[in-house]
């Protein structure tokens, strides 16, 4: 990703008014920036053929209101309100195809570790963002490798709410592959399971049938995973979305794949030095590619779009 003074964009929406994007700050003594006591949620817009819209955005607001639950973090505004925010920044940056983040965080009071007289401040940003782990990612397929860091538990942490301070276990993990000279990781949960990437879902294809670790396997409950799995579904193939799966049938596996709002659908074509089934993108992950990519280009499903 480029940095954000290479975009054409100057609005940031927070705490309900539109600021000019250097003066969307907060304080250094800010709760979430000591103790990563935030959430937030990566929302695609695409410029569809019936004009640009959000992809799935209700799901996203649904995941976010239910990952500030875990931590009291009560956010002071409506879904409407967030929904009219997001619109609005799109339509004033004039962005069509962009990556939209809403997070609301502990904002600045008290430096204890209990949050409870801090406010809570609430931000939409919007920029043009591309294809995540590389256009030829999408084609070709990336390399990775298994983490030497675990996922942590649920039982530890909330795994299903999408908490800011959380992703120093996804950059640990991802640094350390590309360090490695991969382009991201594959990290397992405690028991060594496969749990997910950094920030993706993970799926494995087997003799024309799909895998994908279920929620109890420490997992972030993907809203691309559910879009990929229903499309899988609807095409005929038997999916299997509450699996435990070893790491050593990473190896074995006819294909794997990520899905995320950043990594849309993206191959995988090596694990670990090992070349997984042709080395090259495979037909079931390349139907599912087509499918996911028809929809998001066409605005064909009505349901999965908020138009702006």
């Amino acid at each position: 990703m480029s940095g954000f003074d290479d975009m054409d964009v100057d609005t940031i929406w927070m705490n309900g008014e539109f600021v000019d994007w250097e003066d969307a700050t907060t304080h250094v003594l800010t709760h979430a920036l000591h103790y990563g006591s935030g959430v937030f949620e990566g929302v695609r817009a695409y410029d569809t053929d019936n004009g640009p819209a959000l992809f799935r955005w209700e799901e996203h607001l649904d995941r976010l209101f239910a990952s500030a639950k875990p931590y009291d973090l009560d956010i002071d505004f409506t879904r409407e309100e967030l929904t009219e925010a997001a619109v609005e920044l799109l339509d004033r940056q004039d962005l069509a195809s962009c990556y939209v983040r809403p997070i609301a965080y502990f904002g600045y009071d008290s430096l204890g570790v209990s949050p409870k007289d801090c406010p809570t401040d609430v931000a939409v940003a919007a920029w043009p963002w591309g294809t995540y782990l590389g256009e030829e990612a999408l084609e070709e397929g990336v390399e990775v490798m298994v983490s030497s860091w675990r996922k942590h538990a649920s039982s530890q942490i909330p795994t299903n709410a999408k908490t800011t301070g959380l992703y120093v276990n996804s950059m640990l993990a991802g640094e350390e592959a590309r360090r490695n000279g991969f382009t991201e990781a594959i990290v397992l949960n405690k028991e060594g399971n496969v749990a997910e990437g950094p920030g993706e879902n993970l799926f494995l294809v087997r003799d024309g049938e799909i895998f994908t670790p279920g929620l109890s396997e420490s997992i972030l409950d993907g809203i691309t995973r559910d879009t990929v799995i229903t499309l899988a579904e609807e095409r005929g193939y038997t999916v299997h979305d509450n699996v435990s799966i070893s790491r050593g049938e990473l190896n074995t596996a006819d294909e794997l794949f990520f899905t995320g709002s950043a990594a849309e659908v993206t191959p995988i074509r090596q694990v670990d030095n090992v070349e997984i089934g042709s080395g090259t993108r495979g037909p079931v992950t390349e139907e599912l590619q087509q499918a996911f990519f028809d929809v998001v280009e066409t605005g064909d499903r009505a349901e999965w779009f908020h138009y702006v």
